[in-house]
């Protein structure tokens, strides 16, 4: 017999407790993932506004608790191209991304 022809009629109401349990199993899985190899994410309310569109270098600025200044300090940029880049003014230059990504332990990628 096909294997693509081989059915199993169930009630509607069984497939579907069916369907809820993979998706908690799914669900128990991904935790269980976290918890064996934990990483550090992005609060919610703070992933919204990258969502939403505001500056990556900004909301990543504000996670690690820096002021413009502060940060400028830290990472050796200058506190107006950190200005223009959360702006829109600038997108900054590769080793100017590198620093303030070293800066708030993120990668370019995440500020870009």
């Amino acid at each position: 017999m096909d294997d693509m022809h081989d059915t199993v009629t169930i009630p509607r109401a069984e497939y579907e407790a069916l369907i809820a349990a993979r998706e908690d199993h799914e669900d128990m899985q991904a935790v269980a993932d976290y918890l064996a190899n934990p990483q550090e994410g992005l609060p919610h309310d703070l992933m919204k506004k990258l969502i939403d569109g505001e500056s990556p270098l900004g909301v990543y600025r504000q996670w690690r608790g820096f002021n413009q200044s502060s940060l400028a300090r830290t990472s050796g940029v200058n506190r107006v191209q950190i200005a223009d880049i959360e702006a829109g003014r600038s997108t900054g230059s590769v080793a100017t991304l590198k620093r303030l990504a070293d800066a708030l332990e993120v990668t370019i990628d995440d500020l870009v």
